[in-house]
């Protein structure tokens, strides 16, 4: 293990890094979903957030009818705009968060069928 000293907006840090030799390597990195994660609820499919953020813009409604690729919300995260797009053909069933609302990982956004 060498340990060295990095400084990152004028804080130093103290980090140590381990050699990895032969077969002995690390996991890779989780990777984060680029879409919501969806959840079977009867015939209707949910929708939640994949981050903590803030609702910016809604742009449907419930009963609404929206093609795949949609953007059916805005999330703001980190200040980066993420939108929330319908991953097929689909109806809104009911839109459950509302213009600036704060949600969290795995909030329910809206449910469509």
């Amino acid at each position: 293990m060498k340990k060295y000293y990095v400084e990152v907006n004028k804080v130093p840090y103290e980090v140590a890094i381990i050699e990895i030799t032969g077969d002995n390597s690390a996991p890779a990195p989780k990777q984060i979903p680029q879409e919501p994660v969806r959840e079977s609820k009867g015939a209707a499919e949910s929708i939640v957030s994949p981050m903590p953020g803030t609702i910016l813009k809604v742009n449907a409604a419930a009963g609404q009818t929206v093609r795949a690729g949609s953007v059916i919300m805005i999330l703001e995260a980190m200040k980066m705009e993420n939108e929330i797009m319908a991953p097929r053909d689909c109806t809104i069933v009911s839109v459950d968060v509302q213009a600036g609302a704060t949600v969290e990982n795995g909030t329910l956004l809206c449910s469509i069928s």
